[in-house]
């Protein structure tokens, strides 16, 4: 008999018109950032996707390269979020800048946010496994991109601006975690008057 779980994941994210592969990503995704990767077993995966492990394994060759993909497919996700911000507002790094605050306060404020999955995977992963190679690549991936729009911004120091802003970001997602949204939600507001007090090159 498929779980609860399952039957909730499958109507939320796994529908059956989607291929194997596709359905056992989405599955995944939801159990992890659920339950944590060492508490989901393939097993429950595959029930969750609607097929089974056999199947699994041939998408996937174990379930490490499961966790590569997953880790994989949120950095992808991530890149074309900011692209996607930055392309909408090419003409303006100081739009493109309150664009992206504008969805940090989008992020935190969503009722189903549980910290970012990517940190939640790296705090359960060896440091030698490979899923941890993908994440860091794409948070320095993320700073550095912050630096250039705050260079671009004309900010006097946008490198330690962007350590700062990362920091503040990735920090309240983390706390949303231990202790709910009341810290993490002031984090806008911080972020704003923090771009605004900055002082720009001459």
């Amino acid at each position: 008999m498929r779980s609860a779980v399952g039957l909730a994941a499958v109507a939320e994210g796994a529908p059956i018109d989607r291929t194997p592969r596709e359905r056992i990503l989405l599955a995944a995704r939801d159990l992890f950032y659920r339950h944590g990767i060492h508490a989901v077993g393939v097993e429950a995966i595959a029930e969750t996707a609607s097929t089974n492990k056999m199947t699994l394994y041939r998408h996937f060759r174990s379930k490490d390269d499961l966790i590569v993909a997953y880790a994989q497919q949120l950095a992808n996700e991530g890149d074309e979020v900011l692209d996607r911000i930055l392309a909408e507002n090419t003409d303006c790094p100081q739009r493109q800048i309150a664009a992206w605050v504008d969805f940090v306060e989008d992020v935190l404020t969503n009722k189903r946010e549980r910290g970012c999955a990517l940190a939640n995977a790296a705090v359960e992963l060896e440091a030698t496994h490979p899923a941890r190679a993908v994440i860091e690549a794409y948070k320095q991936r993320k700073h550095d991109r912050l630096v250039g729009l705050f260079r671009a911004a004309q900010y006097r120091d946008p490198d330690l601006l962007a350590d700062e802003v990362f920091l503040l970001f990735e920090g309240a997602r983390i706390s949303i975690q231990c202790g709910g949204k009341g810290p993490a939600l002031r984090v806008v507001g911080m972020l704003r008057g923090l771009l605004a007090s900055r002082p720009k090159a001459a």
